[in-house]
């Protein structure tokens, strides 16, 4: 027997375990890091009422406190009669921004639908490639509900660009933890 025709056997042996071997668990599966309390809000854009006017999120966060809240889709019966309007009707002067997995044409008119939240200082960000949301590891399989990807609907306090507190629903889209009686009450 050649040489080459042991090493080529032995070659093609050792591949054959190594990739059925991968094959029969192709994903590492470890916990999720999701955003957590003193991590910086990335400097990724996002857009509000039009795919022109795009905001770099992290920097518009600096110097302010303020309230990040991430929603599964614009529109959506959870998002547009309970979980928003609970900031809306709320008593207070903090600079709230929601960001949906949606394109910047919906979350305008999502927001102009939610009667006061111009009034209420409430802005509605659009992030329809996920940039955001993936950079945040916000992100869930929403296809049987939503056709794709989308956020975890979640709170996150910020103060100049770094969360101070976070409020991510362990279901994804459930409206307890991330409420804005809950969500306030830390503020």
């Amino acid at each position: 027997m050649s040489p080459r025709f042991i090493f080529r056997n032995v070659s093609t042996q050792f591949f054959q375990r190594t990739f059925s071997a991968a094959a029969a668990h192709p994903f590492h599966v470890s916990a999720s890091t999701f955003i957590n309390v003193n991590d910086r809000i990335p400097d990724i854009e996002v857009m509000e009422d039009s795919p022109g006017n795009k905001i770099s999120i992290g920097k518009e966060l600096k110097g302010k406190k303020a309230i990040l809240l991430g929603v599964p889709a614009a529109f959506s019966p959870g998002c547009s009669t309970s979980h928003i309007p609970g900031y809306i009707s709320a008593d207070r002067k903090i600079p709230i921004y929601v960001i949906a997995v949606n394109d910047p044409f919906v979350t305008k008119a999502w927001g102009e639908s939610l009667q006061g939240s111009k009034e209420a200082g409430i802005r509605f960000l659009a992030d329809p490639a996920l940039k955001l949301t993936n950079a945040l590891d916000l992100a869930f399989d929403g296809t049987a509900i939503f056709g794709g990807p989308r956020s975890k609907r979640y709170a996150l306090i910020v103060d100049d660009g770094k969360v101070l507190k976070t409020f991510i629903e362990p279901d994804n889209t459930g409206i307890k933890v991330s409420a804005a009686e809950n969500v306030l009450r830390e503020w």
